[in-house]
């Protein structure tokens, strides 16, 4: 086992209890867990709450919200040389002491850290490197993204505790929830209750304004939240 590495999770639960030659979380670290796990192509696996989650990939809706956030970046950096930003998707986060491992939809760090992982060929960051983590919720799975509720087993850990206890500084959450159809950004991480302290949030439509060291505006007049199928039961509603 690695050092550091809790020893969580040594069956998958996706496709029904199975064992592993190793913790979940190191196999996922050495790239082995979506061969062993038979993970379809596209997917991401990720550990998140010591589980082993396999997402299918998003939504043309969802990916666009990903890629607005991503365009503005982008245009922010072309119009000013000393913006030193770099946005990048779909990248490994190792939660390293946690045993938890994700792919969140959008990363943010300094253009330079992004340049040396380049040059060092690195498979992944650490939450150190990170400046701001974006995700955007689908319809499974959405509470993955969220903050935590209590249930009758205390408060479990979702990715939003995670990288406030790795102290992220800054967390973008688009809720494509109908009942939410809002963006929340998370700050003030702290590590010691695992809980981002304060928030600040746009109804879907509404110009986002991501304060310094960002100072960018982005336009969500295009998000929507996910279609909710109709059933017999609530068609006649």
């Amino acid at each position: 086992m690695s050092e550091g590495s809790p020893d969580v999770n040594t069956t998958a639960e996706h496709i029904g209890l199975m064992d592993l030659p190793d913790t979940a979380y190191n196999l996922w670290v050495r790239g082995e867990l979506d061969d062993l796990v038979h993970a379809p192509e596209g997917h991401r696996v990720e550990i998140i709450g010591g589980r082993i989650v396999v997402s299918p990939p998003p939504s043309i809706p969802h990916g666009g919200i990903v890629q607005d956030i991503s365009d503005a970046f982008t245009r922010a950096r072309d119009a000013d040389n000393a913006f030193a930003w770099t946005a990048m998707q779909v990248a490994w986060v190792n939660q390293v002491g946690t045993g938890e491992g994700y792919i969140p939809d959008l990363v943010v760090l300094d253009a330079a850290t992004y340049l040396d992982a380049r040059e060092e060929d690195l498979s992944m960051f650490a939450p150190d490197e990170l400046e701001l983590v974006v995700e955007v919720t689908s319809k499974k799975g959405a509470d993955n993204d969220r903050p935590p509720e209590f249930g009758p087993s205390g408060r479990p850990l979702t990715k939003w505790s995670y990288y406030a206890k790795a102290e992220v500084p800054y967390y973008l959450l688009a809720d494509r929830s109908p009942k939410a159809a809002r963006t929340t950004l998370y700050t003030i991480p702290d590590q010691g209750s695992a809980a981002y302290l304060h928030e600040e949030s746009w109804a879907f439509g509404e110009t986002i304004h991501l304060p310094e060291p960002f100072d960018l505006r982005i336009d969500t007049s295009r998000w929507k939240p996910w279609k909710v199928r109709q059933t017999k039961e609530n068609s006649a509603e």
